[in-house]
C-alpha cells in the first residue's frame, strides 16, 4: 500500500471501517496503550514486526530483534500469555522491557514506532527522539532478571480488557495516534477498505457541514451515508 493511500486517516477512521464494512465488533482497536512520545509524527501506521518476551527460565534461547527491525515498520513487542492478565496493569511484570536505546536503533533503522504490551523506561530519550513508543505503562528495572525475547515475526496474543484474547500477526498493518491502536488483519484486502474508509470520511465531512446548518444530526448522517452502501 502506497504511503498517500493512508496519509490523513485517523485510528477512529479505520476502525469505523474494520466495524461496519468487515463486522470486527471492536473495530481493530487494542485497548489501554498509552502514547508517551513523538507527538509530531501524529499519525503512525505501517506493518507490524513482531518480538515475543518469554520467562528468562524459557528453553528458547534469546534473540537479537532489534538490529533486524525492517525500514517502515512498526515494532510491537508482548509478553507471553501467562505474564498478562485483563485488569490493571495489563502485566505481571513490573520490568521495564524496552528502553532508549532500543528507540534510537529503530530510528535508525526507519522504524515508525514501537507498542508495547508491557512497561517502557527512558522516557525522556523517547522523547528527546520524537520517536513514538506507545505502553501500557513504564519502569525504571531492565529486564534481565525475568523476561528476555525469544521469537520474532511469530504471532503475539494479547489479553484485553474484556478477557478475550486478540492476536497481533506478522504483517498486520498498524495505526495509531493520540486515540489508540488499531490492527488492520494481514487477510484483509487494504486497497478495498481503504476505500471504503475514504468515502465514510467523505460522508461525515458533509454530515457535519448539515449539523452546522441546522440539519437534524440522524438525517444528515442517514442521507449522506447512503452513499457507503455501494462500497459493502
Amino acid at each position: 500500500m502506497s504511503e498517500d493511500q493512508i496519509t490523513g486517516l485517523t485510528p477512529c477512521d479505520i476502525s469505523d471501517g474494520l466495524l461496519n464494512k468487515y463486522h470486527i465488533a471492536n473495530g481493530g482497536y487494542f485497548p489501554n496503550l498509552t502514547r508517551w512520545s513523538g507527538e509530531s509524527k501524529r499519525t503512525v501506521h505501517g506493518k507490524a514486526y513482531t518480538v515475543l518476551f518469554a520467562p528468562v527460565d524459557d528453553p528458547r534461547p534469546a534473540v537479537n530483534y532489534i538490529d533486524s527491525v525492517p525500514a517502515g515498520s512498526v515494532l510491537v513487542l508482548a509478553l507471553a500469555k501467562q505474564l498478562q492478565t485483563p485488569f490493571a496493569p495489563y502485566v505481571k511484570v513490573t520490568q521495564a522491557i524496552y528502553g532508549g536505546l532500543m528507540s534510537t536503533r529503530a530510528q535508525y533503522l526507519k522504524a515508525r514506532g514501537t507498542l508495547v504490551f508491557g512497561r517502557v523506561r527512558d522516557i525522556q530519550e523517547h522523547q528527546n527522539l520524537e520517536y513514538p513508543v506507545f505502553s501500557y505503562g513504564v519502569g525504571s528495572c531492565a529486564p534481565k532478571a525475568v523476561v528476555k525475547p525469544v521469537s520474532i515475526n511469530e504471532p503475539l496474543e494479547i489479553i484485553t480488557s474484556d478477557d478475550t484474547v486478540h492476536a497481533i500477526n506478522a504483517g498486520d498493518y498498524i495505526i495509531a495516534d493520540a486515540n489508540g491502536v488499531v490492527r488492520i488483519p494481514s487477510e484483509i484486502a487494504l486497497e478495498e477498505l481503504i476505500a471504503y474508509v475514504r468515502k465514510s470520511v467523505e460522508a461525515d465531512e458533509l454530515v457535519a457541514e448539515d449539523i452546522r446548518k441546522g440539519w437534524p444530526a440522524k438525517q444528515a448522517q442517514k442521507e449522506r451515508r447512503a452513499v457507503l452502501k455501494n462500497y459493502l
